[in-house]
């Protein structure tokens, strides 16, 4: 699971060579990972419009993923919502 990202937008060589990979592998990655579950804080988390970029480049290269958004921004009441209702889908 991942909690409150997105991958640095303003930084593209950190993020090209990760969205290189993940493009040239996508059949490989929906096909060996049980569940890509993605959370965020809602409009008011640090990382929002990131991780919205993120998510539209998982589209583009059709990376399977489950999103959740929780009100509350980058903060533990979110991410101890998003770890409760994580943990229940490891055992399903």
């Amino acid at each position: 699971g991942v909690f409150s990202s997105g991958w640095w937008s303003n930084q593209p060589k950190l993020y090209e060579p990760q969205y290189e990979f993940m493009k040239a592998n996508a059949t490989t990655i929906n096909n060996n990972l049980k569940r890509f579950w993605i959370a965020m804080g809602g409009k008011e988390d640090i990382a929002y419009a990131n991780c919205k970029i993120m998510l539209g480049k998982f589209d583009e290269m059709n990376i399977k993923y489950q999103y959740s958004e929780y009100p509350g921004g980058h903060t533990w009441p979110v991410w101890r919502n998003n770890l409760y209702n994580f943990a229940q889908l490891l055992f399903k």
